[in-house]
């Protein structure tokens, strides 16, 4: 699954850390591409913007629209709107707070709950079938580079 760019990074393909970044760069694309592709395959089709709030409320349950903005990057109309379509779809709940009934909580419900580990199968199995059509070396460097990749990006490495 050649990601588009590629061709434009082959010629430096051997020599110095930019190339690097940019094969890397390629395959966070393939992946990101077999991401979309998995969860398209959901029982409840949606959006990747979706996803994130879903994964963002996973993350921090009860949180409000000033906070989930926040963690998706976007403005409160255009959160507010997409909490809707959740709700609309049974996977969100909106309760007012305890502390102050004008403040609104945001829960997954049980079934936006389902619809994420459902993802996360799909996800992991389709994940698991390109890592098996690997070569044993090659998934073993695979995993060695990402151990490295992780540890040196969260300074533990």
């Amino acid at each position: 699954m050649a990601a588009h760019g590629e061709a434009d990074r082959t010629p430096a393909q051997a020599h110095g850390n930019d190339a690097v970044a940019g094969r890397i760069a390629d395959a966070v694309d393939g992946l990101a591409e077999l991401w979309t592709a998995a969860a398209a395959e959901a029982s409840v089709r949606l959006s990747p913007h979706q996803l994130r709030a879903l994964h963002a409320l996973e993350a921090e349950p009860g949180a409000n629209l000033t906070l989930l903005a926040e963690r998706l990057e976007a403005g409160l109309p255009t959160v507010s709107r997409l909490c809707d379509r959740l709700e609309a779809a049974g996977l969100l709940l909106r309760e007012a707070a305890p502390h102050n009934r004008r403040e609104i909580q945001l829960w997954l419900t049980a079934h936006g709950r389902d619809v994420l580990a459902e993802v996360a199968e799909l996800r992991s199995r389709a994940l698991t079938e390109v890592v098996s059509g690997m070569a044993a070396d090659d998934r073993a460097a695979l995993e060695r580079g990402l151990r490295a990749f992780v540890a040196t990006l969260t300074g533990g490495g």
